[in-house]
């Protein structure tokens, strides 16, 4: 039990640490965004400003970067979405049994999808360096690669999930956002 809580809190540490942070990405995509629009409008208005290539596709970046890394924050604070018809009646344990079991579909998705996401990183550096094939051509093994940390962490978050259910089911208080 004790291994458990250890990983609980390391992994609750870690997510909230990088969720804390990542939630401020909303200004970096707000930021692209408004230099998009105004290099565009300044353009149409005389200004000697060229519109940019480049900000369509750096503010999906921005916000692929955002969602993935604040994900397991999220499932953290238990932000996800979650059907409250019969769950909001159950007990504390009932929630801790069906949490349980449930978690396990998640484990196993984000397994495959970490293993998919692990082989396409491998690919954009086997290649000589994947690219994108928009007329900006950014490399596309940075984005790849916060996908993969992403995804990895959502999975040891959500393993932590289903510690924190069996901890639970065995009497052992744990604390909200441990």
């Amino acid at each position: 039990m004790r291994a458990l809580q250890t990983y609980v809190r390391v992994i609750d540490r870690v997510n909230r640490w990088i969720g804390r942070i990542v939630m401020y990405g909303i200004f970096v995509m707000m930021g692209i965004l408004l230099w998009s629009t105004f290099s565009k409008v300044g353009s149409d208005l005389g200004f000697d400003i060229n519109p940019s290539v480049w900000t369509l596709e750096m503010a999906q970046f921005a916000m692929v970067a955002y969602y993935v890394l604040g994900g397991p924050y999220s499932i953290q604070l238990g932000s996800n979405v979650r059907m409250d018809l019969l769950y909001g009646e159950w007990t504390d344990r009932r929630k801790a049994e069906v949490d349980a079991i449930t978690v396990l579909f998640l484990i196993v998705y984000l397994v495959f999808l970490l293993w998919g996401g692990w082989d396409s990183l491998m690919y954009s550096f086997q290649y000589g360096g994947e690219r994108s094939p928009t007329a900006w051509r950014p490399y596309l093994w940075p984005i790849k690669t916060i996908m993969v940390v992403g995804i990895l962490l959502m999975l040891l978050q959500a393993v932590s999930e289903l510690f924190k259910d069996i901890l639970r089911l065995k009497g052992v208080a744990v604390e909200a956002g441990a």
